[in-house]
């Protein structure tokens, strides 16, 4: 696993006590991975924080891949 994700994982962690930070670092996040890591982010994500923000995983992860 590579450290950017590592640390998107720690990131997202520690701010989603709140929905628009999650959303905005979820989004850097995404920007910033290689394909691979962002569908590891992503089921990371949904298995994590599905029950809470699976709405933002969903959309940030289709605006990302249309973009």
């Amino acid at each position: 696993m590579s450290k950017m994700l590592d640390l998107s994982k720690k990131i997202l962690t520690k701010v989603s006590f709140d929905r628009s930070l999650f959303q905005k670092e979820l989004s850097k996040a995404y920007n910033l991975l290689v394909i691979e890591e962002k569908v590891m982010l992503k089921f990371w994500c949904l298995a994590t924080f599905g029950y809470q923000y699976r709405d933002i995983i969903i959309e940030v992860c289709r605006k990302v891949t249309r973009s």
